[in-house]
Formats: C-alpha cells, structure tokens, sequence
C-alpha cells in the first residue's frame, strides 16, 4: 500500500501546514527551509505539545482525542468542511454537530427560488425559521416580508395564527409533525440551547404546544403530502419535498408542488392577483 494511504490524516495535515503563510500569522520568516509552519508552530497554536503533535502527523500513538483535533483545526483555521475532514480521517466519524446561527442565503440560492414559478419553496433553519422564500410561497404560504423576522417562524405561526390553524385540514396531525420534526432537527443541529427561549414561550402561550413538547416524539421532515383548505382559492394539495443545502448544514429547502392540474391553476390564480394576502396559511 502506498505510503500515502498508510496515514491519511498526517498527509493531509502536512499538506496543509504547508500551505499556511507564516507571515500573515506574525511569524518570523527566517531560517525555513520548506514553506508553510513547522510542526513546532502547530503544536504551540493549537496548545499541544510538539512531540504529541509530530506523533499525529507520523500516525503514532494511536488516535487523536476530538478536543486535540478541534485545536489542531483552529491552529490551521481550516474551514468547517476541512475540520469534518480530520475527524473523518483521524476517527471515522464528523464531529460533534457545532450550531452557528445562520447567516441568510445567497443570491445564487435566491434564484434558484425565484425559478420555481408554480412551487412555494421556502428555506428554513434548524430552528425552524424561514429565511427566505418565493413568489410562489408568498401567494399560497404566507407573505413573510410583510411579518417581522422574529415571527417567521413555522411553530409560531401553527400554534399563535388562528387563520393557520383554520387552514389545515387536520391541525392536530399537522402541528405534532411539526413539533416532532422540530426537535429532531434542532437536537442535530446541536441548537437546543438557542430554541429553549422559543419553547418556553410557546409552552406558555400554548398549552397544546405543552402538551406534544412533552411527549418527546421525533420525526424526519421528509417528504409528503400537504392539504389545506386556503383562505382564497378553498382546497389545495401539494407535494413536498426537504432538500439540505450542500455547504450549507444550518439550512434547508422545502419546495412544494402541486399535484393536480386544478392545484396547479389555483397557484396560478393566486400568482395573478394583482396583491396577494399578507397572511395566508403556511404549509408546513
């Protein structure tokens, strides 16, 4: 077997230390006879010891502990994917799932809505808070330009939206998905301690709310079918479907279709109507 392949984690970790630029890092540039940081330097930004340090790169001593090669990955400031990377490498396995709030989309990802002219898309957070949405979803879901930011979110609006609950055609299955769904997703993302707020004022505010936070279900979102009965244009029934964004694990695409031709006039009618509802009902 090729030497290469023998310790895959120490190739790539010399790989990169050799591409990392000592100057910008304020360190001396005298005296290197290879580019980029020696392991000493490594060794002493990530806190380690070099002799311990130079053993990972040889693959000795055995497997890094999950701590050492997270300081290692921010001593070398490699990027979330390159961080998965050397857990992969060094442990078989990604780390610890680690929540950043998100930063919105990009408008690459905005067109890629925008071409969806019959489909509500939406894209939403571990959280479950929409962070942007098309046309289509303003007219059939809900003009969430029209709501402030805190109020875009799915839980909110199934259980404090009167005109919501109405909508659906079994409330009661719809908001436990929701609720099952939501822990699910929150829990990977590691971001339960940045939901606890939202819970415990819905857990306030909703004793329905209460009542299924506690039965501790989970669900996968997934995909389905969603009926509603909308303020406008009476049944509707769609298709949906969770898409992750690559690069992207704090975010998630929900695109639905329309699954008749009669749905798919009544999304047209509502795409037509020169100013669509600011709050109609939200699929979820």
């Amino acid at each position: 077997m090729p030497a290469s392949t023998d310790n895959r984690l120490g190739t790539y970790l010399r790989d990169r230390r050799a591409k990392l630029d000592p100057a910008a890092l304020g360190l001396p540039l005298k005296r290197r006879r290879t580019p980029g940081l020696r392991r000493e330097e490594v060794a002493q930004r990530a806190n380690v010891s070099a002799t311990w340090y130079t053993w990972i790169e040889q693959g000795r001593g055995g497997a890094p502990s999950p701590d050492v090669l997270d300081r290692i990955a921010r001593a070398m400031m490699l990027t979330d994917v390159e961080r998965e990377h050397i857990f992969i490498l060094g442990l078989g396995r990604p780390p610890e799932v680690r929540y950043n709030p998100p930063e919105g989309v990009t408008p690459r990802l905005q067109r890629v809505l925008d071409a969806l002219v019959v489909s509500p898309a939406i894209v939403k957070t571990p959280t479950w808070d929409i962070v942007a949405w098309n046309r289509a979803a303003t007219a059939v879901l809900t003009d969430y330009g029209a709501l402030e930011p805190k109020e875009r979110n799915i839980l909110r609006l199934i259980f404090r939206d009167s005109r919501v609950r109405a909508a659906q055609t079994e409330w009661h299955n719809v908001a436990r998905f929701v609720v099952a769904s939501f822990r699910a997703d929150s829990v990977r993302a590691g971001a339960m301690q940045e939901v606890q707020s939202l819970v415990d004022d819905l857990c306030r505010l909703s004793p329905e709310f209460e009542e299924m936070w506690r039965d501790n279900d989970v669900r996968s979102h997934g995909d389905g079918i969603k009926t509603l009965h909308h303020a406008v244009v009476g049944p509707l029934s769609m298709e949906f479907s969770s898409f992750a964004v690559d690069g992207r694990p704090d975010l998630n695409m929900v695109i639905y279709n329309p699954i008749t031709k009669a749905d798919t006039d009544r999304v047209k009618a509502l795409l037509k109507a020169k100013k669509p509802p600011t709050s109609l009902p939200i699929c979820t």
